[in-house]
């Protein structure tokens, strides 16, 4: 069952969720600036052997497509090639997934210029900053451009067990949300069709690392349908040592109505009480701690997605196949004498994201990233 009798207005209900995120995102109290630092850029300018990456996802509701921005800078172990930095820009189409497509862009990393405070990440003529971003790509046949701005948000989301932030990060891979939800304006044009954005709710993310994980999921909803106030962010990775494959790793946190349900520390996936389950367009994961149970599942078409080709510093190529157009059922149960009581039960219909990585490409995905010059596309002016 849902949790509510009447469903509330749309906008009411972003704003109850933004706030509600404020609120108890984190033990950790922030003045507002901890969120900005948290997108200060990594990377020294020198050091080899080190990836990093911005990206935001949103949703345009009305047209029913979604969106995957990233900017991101590669500094290859010595004999793997120079440093270069990258934009790229997906579109899905849930309607008609015949019309998604993909393109990305490498620059040479004199290209790259950045900032601490304010916080800037300029790619050539794009920009990226704590509460705002611009820019444009054309190629294969597509010109795009977006121009959005946020209210940031004032508490970090962190996805993974907080010992793991210490000292810039102890993993191969650290990942932040200065923004899991904050109510995008502003408009993107895709070959000279503007979608305009009024509010509707958007992440942003900053990832760094050495290398990526052997294998992961990724889930993010933070627009859901029926009265709930909700965000949701899961992961699940499995990490290589010295030839073997370790167990998967589930963590995950969800957001609901002024609570938060945190399954980040290791304690959980290290004794089955965090499970995920990762196949092609699929990803399911359950939760338990104490008389709480939370299970889920997201999942899409195969068309409904796009591969992008990452190579970690070491040249190891990973594949990513990531959609912003899935379905996600989510439900938060309780335990009772004789089993388990929905409390709460989540859906949303295309506005779910989430993305599979994988050491070997899946061949059930056709639609690939397509890499591009800056050159004009056709139609575009």
């Amino acid at each position: 069952m849902q949790v509510g009798i009447t469903p509330m207005p749309r906008s009411r209900r972003r704003v109850r969720l933004h706030r509600m995120l404020d609120r108890v995102r984190g033990p950790t109290p922030s003045a507002g600036g901890e969120t900005e630092a948290a997108n200060q850029m990594v990377w020294d300018g020198e050091r080899r052997g080190h990836y990093e990456v911005w990206y935001l996802t949103c949703n345009h509701r009305e047209s029913r497509s979604g969106f995957w921005i990233r900017y991101t800078l590669e500094s290859p172990l010595v004999g793997h090639g120079e440093p270069y930095a990258q934009l790229w820009f997906a579109y899905f189409d849930r309607d008609d997934p015949s019309a998604s497509f993909a393109i990305n862009r490498r620059f040479p990393i004199a290209a790259l210029r950045a900032e601490a405070r304010p916080f800037s990440v300029r790619i050539g003529e794009s920009h990226l900053g704590h509460d705002a971003m611009r820019g444009e790509l054309a190629g294969a046949g597509h010109q795009v451009r977006w121009d959005l701005r946020w209210q940031p948000a004032t508490e970090l989301h962190h996805h993974l067990p907080r010992v793991m932030y210490r000292g810039g990060g102890l993993g191969e891979t650290t990942v932040l949300s200065p923004n899991l939800s904050v109510p995008i304006l502003g408009t993107i044009e895709v070959d000279g069709r503007v979608l305009e954005f009024t509010g509707e709710s958007g992440g942003q993310t900053h990832v760094w690392g050495r290398k990526h994980a052997f294998r992961w999921a990724w889930a993010h909803c933070t627009e859901f349908t029926g009265p709930n106030a909700a965000a949701f962010e899961a992961l699940t990775v499995r990490l290589r040592r010295r030839g073997r494959t370790l167990p998967p790793l589930t963590i995950l946190t969800l957001y609901l109505d002024g609570e938060v349900h945190d399954f980040t520390g290791f304690r959980f996936p290290l004794t089955g009480r965090t499970t995920g389950l990762i196949d092609t367009a699929r990803y399911a994961f359950t939760a338990r701690r104490g008389a709480l149970r939370i299970r889920g599942e997201i999942r899409c078409r195969p068309q409904d997605m796009v591969v992008a080709t990452y190579h970690d510093p070491d040249g190891d190529p990973s594949y990513c196949a990531n959609t912003e157009v899935g379905d996600l059922w989510l439900r938060v149960e309780r335990r009772v004498a004789g089993g388990w009581e929905t409390r709460a039960e989540l859906f949303a219909d295309a506005t779910a994201h989430f993305e599979i990585g994988t050491r070997e490409r899946d061949p059930a995905i056709l639609r690939a990233h397509q890499a591009v010059d800056d050159e004009p596309a056709q139609g575009g002016r």
